[in-house]
């Protein structure tokens, strides 16, 4: 594998990105995946090296760059503690700023002959989820797959609330749910399957059984791991439909 971490000139500013893919083989389709609020951390590049595996360009950025970058401690939320500047940086990331970044990381993308920038997948957990809809919305020509996992705020009273968004993607969907998730409730998955029917796209909702919010990650206390290897699985096999030449 060969990973890195480079600067990308964005319309606003410069945005470290950890970049990683297959030394060989290439070019690769781009896998963009948007972190979660905890921000960038070892947990989610052995992620992205994991997404890498399966022959794909991953580019992870930290999206709190406009305000430093920083990560935050997962302890406190095993204790229902949310730190306040977390959630103040989670807020003010609007949909806008990511897709001017990732107007960015494709061009980027675009300029590496490992890369092949015109069959890309969004993924993003918890709140990159609703900029992985937004993106695949913004970028409809490249973003062949979306996932979003226990995705928060996807539904709102918002004009560009991400649920809305779903009517501009062209991109197979799949959205994985947690069960027990105070975040993203059944209403919020049933409003999300009622537009992807609307738009008439390919994709799966899927409800996993006993998951709590942040199912996914591995280093956390909600970690799931029966739930998080199905999603690694459902994954890998929407990305062999959609990304593959």
């Amino acid at each position: 594998m060969i990973e890195r971490d480079v600067e990308i000139r964005t319309a606003d500013g410069s945005m470290p990105c950890f970049v990683v893919h297959p030394d060989e083989g290439g070019p690769f389709p781009v896998v963009l995946f948007y972190m979660d609020a905890l921000g960038i951390r070892e947990e989610l590049r052995d992620m992205a090296r994991r997404f890498a595996s399966g022959g794909h360009y991953v580019m992870l950025a930290n999206l709190y760059w406009r305000d430093g970058g920083p990560s935050f401690d997962a302890a406190p939320l095993a204790e229902g503690r949310l730190d306040p500047h977390m959630m103040a940086l989670n807020v003010a990331l609007t949909t806008g700023m990511t897709v001017r970044d990732t107007s960015a990381m494709l061009g980027f993308a675009a300029a590496d002959g490992a890369a092949d920038a015109a069959r890309c997948a969004t993924v993003g957990y918890c709140m990159g989820g609703r900029h992985a809809i937004a993106n695949a919305a913004a970028f409809p020509d490249r973003v062949k797959a979306m996932a979003s996992l226990h995705g928060g705020r996807l539904v709102t009273d918002a004009p560009d609330s991400p649920h809305r968004l779903i009517a501009g993607m062209t991109a197979e969907a799949y959205f994985g749910w947690a069960d027990r998730d105070d975040v993203a409730p059944p209403e919020h998955m049933r409003i999300v399957e009622a537009a992807l029917a609307a738009r008439a796209l390919p994709g799966r909702v899927e409800l996993h059984a006993g998951a709590l919010h942040g199912f996914t990650f591995p280093e956390r206390y909600c970690y799931h791991k029966a739930a998080a290897e199905r999603v690694w699985t459902r994954l890998f096999a929407l990305f062999a439909r959609t990304l593959r030449a």
